[in-house]
């Protein structure tokens, strides 16, 4: 594990935008893209965070610390301005190998109170990679009574999901890939190329769109993904969206084709029936889709006052396409998107956003297809200037 370096220096950078549809690839499919008033902010990076290794999930607790995810199966602490040395937790049974690892994070809604912690990681079992979800107590200097969430969630070294999140509702949605069995995305007696809804506890809720049914997983709340890694609900109607990556190369169905869709409750993404901007009766097709990819590993809204003009705004980093894209909407129609800061800082994972309202971002430039800085990785967030 590499060393840490003080936190918190100014970057020296200072960035001012203009918001431009004509700076991302034109929205394609479901969704119609029209032109929205042009606006400028001013704003400015900062280093939150150096010699991290693939800082896979980013999330805050009230009280302020920063929880991060290292993809080899450590959970790192920020605390009082410094990222501390020793990791909080290593996860001791973690397959790394790939894509995978230890992925998503999320704290339970009450964690002020309780200090209960979600980890979704890939495992070895019965000579296979699978994923599993574990809820853990948070004590300040450890990770304590382990209890298992879900798990045996068939994985592979590529396409093993794992977005955790507490959706309004107050149950747990998880994000599973297609493990490169992309056939079993339709099967509705497998786990895989799934968003699943679970209890906290690991139960499975009632008003599952799929309880009851007979040889059909009950857990699934959205069948038919490929590989998401990011989700979120808007603010004010809590209509969930996510991010999709599309097709590889060598699946045969040409490349490109990363989505940004909008999911409700058992919905069928199309996969691998439907991809890029293809149509299918009862199938949803994407309100974005970017060919070449952009490989969407995140998103979130923006609900903060730091940065006024992109309230209710989708954020998500880009991997392959080494940016930040904001999408603007209205209500479910997509308005319009731009780029932020393309090819500036590599492959760019997790996106969060911190209680002062910044907008915090990690470099994924360690995971073995990019090109590292000599700090990387990175955490980094969006400061306004006012």
């Amino acid at each position: 594990m590499r060393g840490t370096l003080p936190t918190c220096f100014l970057f020296m950078l200072i960035i001012i935008f203009a918001f431009a549809c004509g700076h991302a690839p034109p929205g394609k499919g479901a969704g119609e893209v029209v032109s929205a008033p042009e606006s400028r902010v001013e704003f400015r990076i900062e280093t939150v965070a150096e010699n991290l290794e693939v800082p896979w999930s980013i999330v805050f607790a009230p009280d302020g610390r920063m929880f991060i995810t290292e993809r080899p199966g450590r959970v790192r602490v920020y605390e009082n301005g410094k990222l501390k040395p020793e990791p909080l937790f290593k996860v001791p049974d973690v397959e790394p190998t790939g894509e995978s690892g230890l992925m998503g994070l999320a704290l339970h809604p009450q964690f002020a109170s309780n200090h209960l912690l979600y980890l979704s990681y890939a495992y070895r079992g019965n000579g296979e990679q699978l994923v599993r979800v574990v809820r853990y107590h948070e004590t300040g200097s450890a990770l304590t009574e382990p209890k298992v969430i879900i798990e045996n969630i068939p994985a592979a070294p590529l396409h093993a999901g794992c977005r955790l999140r507490f959706g309004p509702d107050g149950k747990l949605y998880i994000s599973t890939g297609d493990s490169t069995h992309r056939e079993l995305s339709q099967k509705l007696d497998s786990l895989v190329g799934k968003i699943l809804r679970l209890n906290d506890d690991g139960s499975v809720p009632q008003d599952n769109p799929f309880v009851g049914r007979p040889n059909v997983r009950p857990e699934i709340w959205a069948t038919g993904s490929r590989n998401s890694q990011g989700f979120d609900w808007q603010p004010g109607t809590n209509v969930m969206f996510e991010t999709e990556h599309g097709p590889s190369g060598f699946e045969g169905l040409g490349s490109g084709g990363d989505e940004f869709n909008l999911v409700e409750r058992g919905a069928n993404l199309g996969w691998p029936v439907i991809h890029h901007r293809e149509r299918q009766e009862g199938m949803v097709s994407p309100l974005l889709e970017y060919s070449p990819a952009c490989a969407p590993a995140s998103g979130m809204f923006y609900r903060g006052s730091a940065f006024t003009e992109f309230r209710g705004n989708f954020f998500f980093g880009c991997l392959r396409g080494t940016r930040i894209i904001r999408v603007v909407l209205n209500g479910r129609q997509v308005v319009s998107q731009e780029n932020l800061l393309e090819g500036q800082f590599g492959r760019i994972r997790d996106i969060a956003e911190g209680p002062e309202g910044a907008i915090y971002f990690s470099t994924s430039n360690h995971d073995g297809r990019g090109s590292p800085a000599a700090n990387d990785d990175r955490i980094l967030r969006l400061v306004p200037i006012r």
